[in-house]
């Protein structure tokens, strides 16, 4: 199948440091490519791929100090999609709303992963406008405020599974806290449940413009406590080492989570998770399995000490059952079929003996070992 996977450019493809939806766009169109697909990535310069990579901007935009506005940035990447939209069987998006009516009367060969919270005002009459753009979930839970919206299926995000190695005795004694700084995030939270059983806490986390107040007036004076520490932004290997060792991971979310990334990524580790009950937190932890669902803040720390007790082996065997990056790229190849059929209603499909389903010279669309449920 010809696949394009159009990405935000705010980070490169995988990104360097902190960033969720280009993270999964990597891990996607990696796997794709693995599987034998064609595919072609439209990024940022800087971005690393097996497959065809489209610049579309000399580097991450965030990293690049003349870059001040996103915006024309993105629409000349649309304009390069447009250019080459004949050649591709799909075109996968990541960029919220800006291609929605460049691509009006394309529906049938686009999709959209909604990668953001949705429960604001404007989601509603936008997505009613555009009633007909096929968009995929990222949980159950963030489609609670989108009733009649176009949802063609739900997929959760996935890792390699070689990206992470586990561990499963951890020697660290700490908690971490990974992601972003923001009252959202509840990095305040976390910093109580670990001082009030005298863990140290970890903090990896980068701070955004926008929450540099919050940074300085709320979790700075905190972070003079004993024990805890802020590292900051970190790598894919720093986190995998930051994660590894630490006894369990805190997620006090106070917002409708879509997915939560860094909690599969503590599981690819073998860590276990202490999360507020928010968002799609309970789609991804099995209670009591690999990690806790709490609702209060007392909650979690009655909680904490059976962090310890679970079963670090199962917490890693439930990541590889649930989780993989294969399993994401065969949730998608089935939407990306079902799309294609409902598109061409009276061709019937056969099979491709390079197991690569793609659009033949006679339109017709070939499969080899995927179905469409």
């Amino acid at each position: 199948m010809r696949i394009a996977q159009i990405s935000p450019l705010i980070e490169s493809v995988p990104p360097r440091f902190y960033g969720g939806t280009e993270r999964v766009v990597s891990y996607l169109t990696e796997e794709l490519v693995a599987q034998g697909h064609d595919v072609t990535l439209f990024a940022s310069g800087d971005s690393m791929t097996a497959a065809e990579l489209v610049s579309c901007c000399k580097m991450a935009l965030r990293l690049d100090p003349r870059a001040c506005d996103v915006i024309p940035h993105c629409m000349l990447m649309l304009d390069k999609v447009m250019a080459r939209a004949d050649d591709f069987d799909i075109l996968h998006f990541h960029i919220d709303h800006f291609h929605f009516p460049l691509f009006r009367g394309q529906e049938s060969r686009t999709v959209t992963t909604l990668h953001g919270r949705q429960d604001g005002p404007d989601c509603l009459p936008f997505y009613a406008a555009f009633k007909n753009m096929p968009l995929v979930s990222i949980s159950q839970s963030q489609r609670r405020h989108l009733p009649g919206a176009n949802f063609v299926g739900t997929v959760h995000h996935g890792l390699p599974l070689h990206l992470h190695r586990p561990n499963f005795r951890p020697q660290g004694g700490y908690l971490a806290f990974l992601g972003r700084i923001s009252p959202e995030k509840a990095p305040l939270e976390a910093i109580a449940i670990a001082r009030a059983f005298d863990m140290p806490l970890k903090i990896a986390a980068k701070v955004d413009a926008v929450d540099e107040d919050y940074f300085r007036e709320k979790v700075q004076p905190s972070l003079g406590a004993p024990g805890i520490e802020f590292v900051g932004e970190v790598d894919e290997k720093q986190k995998g080492e930051l994660l590894r060792d630490a006894t369990a991971l805190l997620f006090p979310i106070r917002w409708p989570e879509p997915f939560g990334l860094v909690m599969i990524e503590a599981m690819a580790c073998g860590t276990p998770i202490l999360a507020f009950d928010s968002g799609s937190v309970r789609e991804v932890i099995d209670d009591g399995i690999t990690g806790r669902v709490v609702t209060t803040l007392d909650e979690a720390i009655v909680a904490l000490p059976q962090m310890a007790l679970l079963d670090r082996r199962k917490v890693r065997r439930r990541f590889e059952e649930r989780f993989s990056s294969r399993r994401m790229a065969t949730d998608y190849l089935r939407i990306y079929r079902t799309l294609l059929r409902q598109s061409h209603p009276e061709r019937r499909l056969r099979l491709d003996v390079s197991g690569a389903a793609r659009i033949n010279g006679d339109g017709l669309v070939s499969d080899a070992g995927l179905h469409v449920d």
